[in-house]
């Protein structure tokens, strides 16, 4: 049974070569950002911002992006807003759990990027797992 909410590319019409092209940039654009200036959000953002009129695939896409970047920059927010508190708390226990924290989230705003603009390449609307959608 297919989940209606996650819309697939018939959905869209005939997706462009160009309209792929912009959604691939609109993911890969976030570790361009994050190598630039450690937000990786700016990138999906701009890019989405210009061009969400254009298609409605790269509107999702670049919606898709952008809450992705938001949730990540949130959580890192929290993350290290709980760590010295926690780290002081449990006299550096509590670095076990959240060192391994921070490396699976900064991994997961490397690899689900690529993920993404590689499906989106093909056409397809690609879904970021666990996102709380800000944007919708």
């Amino acid at each position: 049974m297919e989940d209606d909410s996650i819309p697939n590319s018939m959905s869209y019409g005939e997706i462009t070569p160009e309209e792929k092209q912009w959604a691939l940039f609109v993911h890969l654009s976030a570790l361009i950002a994050m190598w630039l200036g450690g937000l990786a959000i700016l990138g999906p953002l701009i890019i989405w911002l210009v061009k969400k009129d254009q298609s409605q695939f790269i509107d999702d896409q670049g919606k898709e992006a952008v809450n992705f970047h938001l949730n990540i920059l949130i959580a890192g927010l929290l993350l290290g807003l709980l760590a010295v508190p926690l780290t002081l708390l449990t006299v550096g226990i509590a670095l076990l759990l959240i060192i391994p924290v921070a490396i699976a989230l900064f991994a997961a705003s490397i690899v689900m990027p690529i993920l993404a603009a590689m499906k989106a390449n093909q056409g397809e609307a690609y879904r970021y797992p666990f996102v709380v959608k800000i944007l919708s």
